[in-house]
C-alpha cells in the first residue's frame, strides 16, 4: 500500500471510503452549483448518502453498517432480492444452496426474533442419498418448558458441586480470538438464558466475568490463567480462578476439532495488555500453546491430574475435551479410569468438521475423526463397560439447528455445544478474515474501532434469542416424536435415505453397543461389537498412550 494511502487510512479508514466520497461529492457539487451549475439534484443525492452514513455509524443493530457505512447496504440489498437471484448466485451449478448459507440464515432469523416459518415445503431433495429426518408419533406429547437440563457431576465421583446445565451451550472460543465486545455479548446472553459459556483455552478475562454468566473454564496445554513463569501448571493460580463462583465446570482440553495435535502461537504484537492479563503471560512475547501437556504423560497420570483439579476447585465437575484420534489412546484412557477408579464427570467430543478459527488447510480437511465416529466410539465404549452412567457426554462440531441437537442425542450425546451458531448470532458473516484482525462485524478483532461496531446490548439479546428459539424448536420436535425430553431420542427415531428407493434407521446403519458387551468379550463370552475394539482394546495400556 502506498505511504500516502497508509497515512490517509489513519485519519479516514478505507472502509469509510464510500461515506468519505459522499462528503467530497457533496462539497464538489455544492461548489459547482454555486458557480452556476443547475444540477441541484446532485446536492440532494450526495447529501442523502452523507445522512445515510451518519445513520449507519450510529445505529446499533447491524455491525457491518457501523464498520462499512453506505457501501455495506449492498450486502443487504443482495440479501433482500436473494430469492429472485438464487438461481444465478446460489444455485448456479444446479445444486442446493451451501449448508452454511442455509444454517446462517436460520440463526439470523432466530437471533433477531423473526419468524422461521417457510412456505412451499422443504427445500431439501427428500429423495437424495443422505437426507435425514426424525419420525413423528401419532400421539404427540405436550411439554411445558423448553429449558431442558442435565445434571453433570452426579456420577459417583468426588464432585461435591454438581452443575445443572442446559443441553445447549456456547462452545470454546477464547478472548483474543474473539473481541472483548463479542465475549461480553456471549456471556451476557448466557446469563440471561441460563446456559453456559466455555471460555476457550485463552482463560478467564475480565469480559467473561463482568456479565456474570456461567463459565466452563477450558484449560489447554498452555495452562493460561493457571501457569507459573515457566509455563508449567500452577496449583495456586488454578485454585484462585477455579473457586470463582462463576466458574461452574473445569474442562481439560486435549485437542480441538479444528486442528487436533497442532498447538498454536499468538504472535507478540497481538498480545495486548488485556490478553496478557487474562492468560498470565508476559507482554510483548509470543504466547505459545504447545501441542502436548506437561502436567501428565500417561493415561493414569492424566486421571490423577483430573482428580487434582477437582480437589483444587472445591469439588466442581471436571472433565476433558478431545477430538478422537488413535482409538487405542482413547481405550488407554478408559482403562486408566477403571484402574484408578477416577472417572471424569464429563467428556466433550469435538468433531473434525468443527472449528471457527483459522487452522492449517491439511488439518482442517484431513486430521481427526468426524463427530459421528468420535461420539459413537466414546458412547459405545462406556456402554460396553456398563459405566455410561458415570460420565456425561457433550459434543461439538457444526451443531446449529434443533435437528442437529436431536441427531447428536440419537448418537449418544447428553448435551451439545455450538461455536458457529453463536458467532452467527453475534452477526458473523463468514468473511473468513478471522486471522487478519480485519473482521468486518467486530467479532474476531482486537481493533477498537472495528470492535465498536458490535453493540453489546443488542448482540446480548440476539445470543439469548438464538438459544431460546432453538430450544423452543427442539421442544416442538420432541413433542412431535411423542417424547418428553431430548435425552429420550434414540437412533431408532432418526432415518436416513441411503438411495433413491431405500431408507434406514440410524440404529440399522451404525454400530451400537449393548450394555456389558466389552466385559463379556474380554472374558470370551461374547463377540466384540466393533472391529476397533477387537483389534486394539486388549493392546491398550493404562500406563501409556502408545500401543
Amino acid at each position: 500500500m502506498p505511504r500516502w494511502l497508509i497515512r490517509l487510512n489513519e485519519y479516514v479508514p478505507i472502509r469509510y471510503g464510500a461515506w468519505f466520497l459522499a462528503f467530497v461529492g457533496l462539497l464538489v457539487s455544492g461548489v459547482y452549483v454555486n458557480l452556476g451549475g443547475s444540477e441541484w439534484w446532485l446536492i440532494a443525492v450526495f447529501a442523502g448518502l452523507v445522512l445515510v452514513g451518519f445513520s449507519d455509524v450510529n445505529q446499533n443493530s447491524r455491525a457491518l453498517l457501523r464498520n462499512y457505512p453506505v457501501i455495506g447496504h449492498l450486502r443487504y440489498l443482495l440479501e433482500f432480492i436473494r430469492p429472485e437471484i438464487r438461481q444465478y448466485f446460489i444455485e448456479s451449478d444446479g445444486e442446493a444452496a451451501p449448508f452454511s448459507r442455509q444454517q446462517r440464515s436460520l440463526v439470523y432469523q432466530r437471533a433477531k426474533g423473526e419468524p422461521d416459518k417457510r412456505p412451499f415445503g422443504t427445500q431439501k431433495d427428500v429423495y437424495a442419498a443422505g437426507y435425514e429426518w426424525i419420525s413423528h408419533a401419532m400421539l404427540p406429547t405436550r411439554i411445558q418448558s423448553q429449558d431442558f437440563r442435565i445434571q453433570i457431576g452426579a456420577g459417583g465421583s468426588s464432585c461435591t458441586q454438581p452443575y445443572s446445565a442446559s443441553i445447549f451451550n456456547i462452545s470454546a472460543m477464547s478472548f483474543g480470538a474473539l473481541s472483548a465486545n463479542a465475549i461480553l455479548a456471549l456471556n451476557g446472553g448466557a446469563k440471561k438464558g441460563g446456559f453456559a459459556h466455555d471460555t476457550g483455552e485463552g482463560s478467564i478475562s475480565r469480559y467473561h466475568r463482568q456479565p456474570g454468566g456461567d463459565l466452563i473454564w477450558n484449560i489447554g496445554s498452555g495452562y493460561f490463567g493457571c501457569r507459573d513463569a515457566e509455563g508449567r501448571f500452577s496449583p495456586e493460580q488454578f485454585q484462585a480462578n477455579a473457586q470463582d463462583p462463576r466458574v461452574r465446570m473445569i474442562e481439560l482440553k486435549l485437542s480441538q476439532g479444528a486442528k487436533p495435535g497442532h498447538g498454536g502461537v499468538l504472535p507478540a504484537p497481538k498480545v495486548t495488555p488485556e490478553i496478557a492479563e487474562a492468560r498470565g503471560v508476559p507482554l510483548g512475547q509470543d504466547c505459545v500453546s504447545p501441542a502436548t501437556h506437561s502436567a501428565f504423560s500417561t493415561p493414569i497420570e492424566m486421571m490423577q491430574f483430573i482428580e487434582r483439579l477437582r480437589q483444587l476447585s472445591g469439588g466442581k465437575p471436571v472433565g476433558f475435551k478431545f477430538c478422537m484420534g488413535h482409538v487405542w489412546e482413547w481405550f488407554a484412557m478408559v482403562k486408566a479410569m477403571r484402574e484408578t477408579g477416577i472417572w471424569p464427570d464429563f467428556i466433550v467430543v469435538d468433531g473434525a468438521e468443527g472449528g471457527t478459527g483459522a487452522a492449517p488447510l491439511e488439518f482442517t480437511d484431513h486430521v481427526g475423526a468426524p463427530l459421528q465416529e468420535g461420539l459413537l466410539m466414546v458412547h459405545n465404549t462406556l456402554v460396553g463397560l456398563n459405566e455410561r452412567h458415570r460420565v456425561k457426554i457433550g459434543c461439538a462440531g457444526k451443531v446449529i439447528s434443533a435437528f442437529d441437537i436431536a441427531r447428536m442425542m440419537a448418537l449418544g450425546a447428553d448435551w451439545c455445544n455450538s461455536a458457529r451458531g453463536f458467532m452467527f448470532a453475534l452477526g458473523c458473516i463468514q468473511a473468513q478474515s478471522c486471522h487478519t484482525g480485519h473482521c468486518p462485524t467486530g467479532v474476531t478483532t482486537q481493533d477498537p474501532a472495528r470492535m465498536r461496531a458490535l453493540v453489546v446490548p443488542d448482540k446480548t439479546e440476539r445470543v439469548y434469542r438464538y438459544h431460546h428459539n432453538t430450544l423452543f424448536a427442539l421442544k416442538e420436535l420432541v413433542q412431535a416424536a411423542g417424547l418428553m425430553h431430548p435425552g429420550e431420542i434414540t437412533a431408532d427415531h432418526i432415518l436416513r435415505r441411503v438411495s433413491g428407493c431405500d431408507t434406514r434407521r440410524l440404529s440399522q446403519l451404525l454400530r451400537y453397543a449393548e450394555p456389558g458387551d466389552i466385559l463379556l468379550a474380554e472374558k470370551g463370552q461374547g463377540p466384540w461389537s466393533h472391529p476397533a475394539l477387537e483389534r486394539f482394546w486388549i493392546k491398550a495400556r493404562p500406563d501409556s498412550f502408545a500401543l
